[in-house]
């Protein structure tokens, strides 16, 4: 089943009352004079309606600014957060602030003012003011659900509709440096996606969003903007929080913190005005109809288009005659066509389903394609996605699934993705290996050979993922297990994994010395050693100080004396790792739009596989239909671009005897599987924003 990226969890806590229950003169209070004037609530009612690309507004100044003030003190002092990190979101988070009213006396008189700003954001008064802007309806007062969340440099949120259970409107309320004005070139923006509409053959009407934002909403201080949640429509991210140059930059800047109060406003559950019995079952099925609308599946892309092997029969073991090794040889490493290191691949491979192949491919064309795809990482890049399909290159869509540039075989003979064709003066090597190396009988059969396996078909894709803008998010497949071969051809260094830098040396640099120092080996015949997923799984926390946060990094002076590598330093930052996850079990019972905060497990237990972006460097999985797949977000930080060609292979289902089934019964039972440490840049003990002490949080997060 297609894992849908929505929202955040709503709290499972029961709904709350607030101790308070404000009455009009005294919610108003709370906001700033002339707010609830009625030519001021005309004015954004209409502004409301003509916005695009849907309905939403933005209020400036909302709260009365003493009370705002003295909120975000009592957060700073007060109020501690959790790291959090997905393949979809990383943020520091608060609990659920419905929970204020659990907490004794004590610890209740510290936050007087967050307290009083949750009652009047939930008063009748406000909700009336809302529902009257969106005309959504009457708004619950008894469910509140809202969270503190701060996104500190290179947090994130990825494409979502909000669209899960009660919730009728998104708010997001700024708690950013009232005395630090925020900086669009900072990032942290409120993205809105348009939608497009797609009629099928069948008349058929699918919606979906488009790949590109078209309204860009920056953070301010005690800045409101709000929307109706609409199934299908109300698609929406968080840009990143950019990083600094340097550390004096970044404390000059107050740290970027975006501090922001966020949640929904739900349909009045039971005992309210407005409550209509089974109006929350309806509103969920309907959201589920009108996803489904269409089929809007169909129009993904890029759609899987294997190739059948003609005779998939053929022995994993058949031989190499004289001229398939010397078309091999025009590709591939010589070491990884001897008896022993094929013999070395497949032990590995058969103990762990995976592994990871350095250096796999040979000197001479290595070289060739580093100097093609380097001048590509270092070209200008056009933006638009509709000018970058005028080229050979397309845009993976719909966003709230996945987005990058991929090249298919057959559009490659131009290979670049600036906008504009190279033409046939050359070839293109990024088309060689998706049009005649990969795709061929005789890499076909040494990927047998070297995995034990049939392969029944193949597809392959190039990939570019643009750091800034590209990801894929979680998903499985249905069906039995396949072969997925990933071949890294990340031309830069520095994406967080030590074994591929020290292998990236002399040519991951751009100036084409291709793989010398290795090839020299691999002619030798004591070429690299093929490694499992555990050895290529390097965590980020090894290239950063155990234990501490970012902000104690950048204020560690005696070591980094503000290097601009300190703040810039990309290790463990970048984003861009490949990661296969252990399903989740009960994942068949729940709601496929929920993504949940424990999906990357605090301690790695989940992660079966991970390999950081890397230049030459070949990961080879049988995956099983319970197996999530991503690629995490590339920051911007990241040094460069993200490049792979990535293939599935369906294979033939192989019978095992009753006693392998019961041994890999129990190692899927106990969690087995070579290389579960935590992937590259997400380890439990990394950006540990230690920036506020809380009530105990809880999950309900939100934008």
């Amino acid at each position: 089943m297609k894992r849908r990226a929505q929202s955040p969890p709503v709290s499972q806590n029961p709904v709350k009352k607030s101790k308070t229950s404000l009455g009009s003169d005294e919610a108003r209070k709370s906001f700033r004079k002339g707010l609830f004037d009625r030519d001021v609530l005309d004015r954004y009612t209409r502004a409301y309606a003509k916005s695009a690309p849907y309905k939403h507004s933005v209020i400036s100044e909302l709260i009365d600014d003493k009370l705002l003030r003295a909120v975000r003190e009592e957060i700073k002092n007060n109020v501690s957060f959790t790291p959090k990190e997905t393949d979809i979101y990383k943020i520091h988070q608060s609990g659920d602030l419905a929970n204020l009213d659990g907490l004794d006396d004590d610890a209740l008189a510290k936050l007087p003012s967050l307290l009083a700003l949750r009652d009047a954001m939930y008063s009748q008064s406000f909700r009336d003011y809302v529902a009257h802007i969106t005309g959504c309806g009457p708004l619950s007062g008894t469910k509140t659900d809202m969270a503190i969340n701060v996104y500190t440099p290179g947090c994130f949120l990825l494409c979502h509709d909000d669209v899960i259970g009660s919730r009728k409107v998104s708010y997001i309320l700024y708690l950013t440096d009232p005395d630090i004005p925020w900086k669009p070139e900072w990032g942290g923006a409120l993205r809105l996606f348009p939608v497009q509409t797609i009629e099928g053959e069948d008349g058929e009407v699918a919606r979906m969003p488009a790949p590109d934002v078209t309204k860009i909403i920056p953070p301010a201080w005690n800045q409101l903007s709000f929307f109706a949640v609409q199934p299908g429509e109300s698609f929406h991210d968080v840009e990143e929080v950019y990083h600094a140059e340097t550390k004096e930059q970044l404390e000059k800047e107050g740290g970027r913190v975006r501090m922001a109060i966020s949640g929904w406003f739900h349909i009045p559950q039971v005992g309210e005005d407005g409550y209509v019995q089974g109006a929350e079952e309806k509103l969920a099925k309907n959201s589920g109809l009108m996803q489904l609308q269409g089929n809007p599946d169909q129009y993904d892309a890029p759609r899987a288009q294997p190739v059948a092997v003609e005779q998939p029969g053929s022995s994993p073991q058949q031989e190499f005659d004289e001229a398939d090794l010397e078309f091999l040889l025009k590709y591939m490493a010589p070491t990884y066509l001897t008896p022993d290191t094929l013999e070395q691949v497949l032990d590995r491979f058969e103990e762990d389903s995976s592994i990871s192949l350095p250096n796999l491919l040979g000197k001479k064309f290595a070289k060739k394609l580093h100097d093609f795809v380097a001048a590509q990482d270092r070209a200008p890049l056009l933006e638009d996605s509709a000018e970058i399909e005028k080229g050979p290159w397309r845009v993976a869509k719909p966003p709230h699934k996945h987005r990058y540039l991929y090249l298919r075989p057959g559009g490659a003979a131009a290979a670049t993705t600036n906008g504009k064709s190279r033409g046939d003066e050359e070839d293109s090597p990024i088309r060689e290996l998706l049009e005649d190396f990969l795709p061929s009988p005789q890499f076909r059969r040494w990927l047998q050979m070297a995995t034990g396996c049939v392969i029944e078909s193949h597809d392959f894709v190039a990939r570019r993922f643009r750091r800034g803008r590209d990801y894929t998010l979680a998903t499985g497949h249905e069906g039995k297990p396949r072969l997925e071969v990933t071949l890294g051809i990340t031309p830069t260094s520095g994406w967080g994994d030590e074994e591929d830098e020290h292998e990236g040396e002399g040519n991951g640099d751009g100036d084409g010395d291709g793989d010398d120092s290795d090839n020299d080996e691999e002619e030798k015949g004591n070429g690299p050693s093929p490694s499992s997923s555990s050895s290529s799984s390097s965590s980020s926390s090894s290239k950063k100080k155990k234990g501490k946060s970012e902000k104690e990094e950048e204020d560690d002076g005696d070591e980094n004396d503000g290097n601009e590598e300190e703040e810039g330093g990309r290790e463990g930052d970048a984003g861009g790792q490949e990661v296969y996850l252990a399903g989740d079990e009960d994942a068949a019972d729940e709601d496929a739009a929920v993504y949940k905060s424990g999906v990357i497990g605090p301690d790695g237990d989940n992660v079966l596989f991970s390999q950081a972006a890397a230049w030459n460097r070949m990961a080879v999985v049988l995956r099983d239909g319970g197996t999530l797949r991503f690629v995490k977000y590339v920051s911007r930080r990241a040094p460069g671009d993200r490049w792979d060609v990535a293939g599935t292979l369906e294979v033939e289902e192989q019978d095992l005897p009753p006693d392998e089934e019961d041994e890999m019964r129990g190692e899927e039972e106990g969690g087995g599987g070579g290389g579960r440490a935590p992937p590259d840049g997400i380890d439990e003990e990394e950006d540990e924003w230690n920036g506020f002490p809380s009530p105990s949080p809880d999950d309900s997060d939100s934008d």
